[in-house]
């Protein structure tokens, strides 16, 4: 714990998929939020410096934000991966930072469909998912014996309203609407959508890669079979702690 009262780990959060019930996507039917976290001197020390050193091999400056979304479909300013090479060179770089960031992760996926059939009156995906993310965050922490100090989740801002929704929810959470009933020492920090965080850029690479391989795990996914190998686990085991899928 710092001298501040704060925590040594912090927790960066993005989501995959629209967590809307009504006209779900038959190609993506699901909503991912992936919580990455991070222990603040790894993310000082070494986490932040690659992502910087990559960012100036490939574009010469820092100041680009890496989107998945945009990677994928090689929308400006990544319209160079229109050329295979170009494209191979930069996807192992960041497959290699994947893999040497240190991070671990958790990731809650809400099968859409599921919920509705199985819910007369399903709660929202999000706050789902966020329950389920921030329980197994206590959890990793406990396991840790992290002191009872502050630890800041930092979630991209997606207008006033929903970030008013969403940080009711993580305070319901927070505040004992959890599996224990406990109290977490969580606080929800909103970071602008062109903020150029490392730790956003990290999760906002890790939740679709997540979602795919839950919708069709015999499908070929290269993302995944990377990003596998940073969940928590306890004892080995994968399903319910470092990912939670619901309804199983």
């Amino acid at each position: 714990m710092s001298v501040s009262g704060y925590s040594n780990y912090i927790v960066y959060v993005d989501e995959s998929g629209d967590h809307g019930l009504d006209g779900i996507d038959p190609t993506y039917p699901v909503f991912v939020l992936a919580f990455c976290i991070f222990r603040k001197q790894d993310y000082i020390e070494i986490a932040v410096p690659a992502l910087q050193r990559l960012k100036f091999d490939h574009f010469g400056h820092d100041q680009v934000v890496l989107h998945e979304r945009e990677i994928r479909k090689a929308n400006p300013p990544f319209q160079f991966l229109q050329v295979p090479e170009l494209r191979g060179r930069f996807m192992a770089d960041v497959t290699a930072l994947i893999k040497t960031a240190p991070f671990v992760l958790i990731a809650s996926v809400i099968d859409k469909k599921r919920l509705r059939a199985q819910y007369r009156h399903p709660s929202n995906p999000y706050e789902v998912a966020l329950a389920f993310g921030m329980e197994r965050i206590a959890m990793h922490l406990s396991r840790r014996r992290e002191p009872e100090a502050t630890t800041h989740f930092v979630f991209e801002s997606r207008g006033r309203k929903e970030d008013d929704q969403l940080e009711l929810a993580f305070r319901r959470v927070c505040g004992g609407e959890n599996y224990a009933e406990e109290t977490f020492p969580f606080e929800a920090v909103f970071a602008d959508k062109r903020a150029n965080s490392c730790g956003l850029q990290v999760a906002d690479l890790l939740a679709r890669p997540i979602g795919r391989h839950v919708i069709d795990p015999k499908q070929e996914n290269r993302a995944y079979d990377v990003i596998q190998t940073k969940f928590d686990r306890l004892e080995g085991q994968l399903q319910g702690y470092g990912l939670k899928v619901f309804p199983s």
